[in-house]
């Protein structure tokens, strides 16, 4: 069973969830702008949260701008902070060698996906434990289904 959690909110265009069962909700954006190849910008989508204590909302980029136009979020996810009072803006990149891309007011831009967290207690150590993956990173599986690079 999915549940839900009551976020006050402070917006022009309330985010909304495109279909039943989306993760994200659409966030739009209040400014019109250009986005020339390779180009970042900060933003507006005029919404403010008060989340509550135990979640944070993660802003992430919209998949069909990514695969279309090349339109991706820089600190993808951006995190928004319970404690955080502000605008959310999103750090938008045109990742398209050749074309702009050009953002209306109104435009969906991005996603936001409210979540519960665990807070860490970080517990210092000499040494961790062992464990089977141990400090294989970065590719250490390989590419190949086979677990062996080509």
């Amino acid at each position: 069973m999915t549940e839900s959690v009551d976020v006050p909110i402070v917006a022009p265009d309330v985010p909304a969830y495109a279909h039943p069962g989306d993760a994200g909700a659409d966030l739009v954006s209040t400014e019109a702008l250009r986005l020339a190849p390779g180009q970042r910008a900060l933003v507006g989508t005029g919404v403010r949260i008060a989340l509550p204590e135990g979640h944070a909302a993660f802003v992430v980029p919209r998949s069909g701008l990514a695969a279309k136009h090349g339109i991706t979020i820089v600190n993808a996810p951006g995190t928004v902070d319970a404690g955080y009072r502000g605008e959310i803006k999103v750090a938008l990149l045109n990742t398209d060698a050749t074309e702009a891309y050009d953002i209306a007011v109104g435009d969906r831009i991005a996603q936001l996906i409210v979540m519960p967290v665990t807070r860490a207690r970080f517990l210092p150590m000499r040494e961790l434990p062992d464990s089977v993956r141990g400090e294989g990173g970065f590719g250490s599986t390989g590419y190949q289904k086979t677990g062996t690079d080509a």
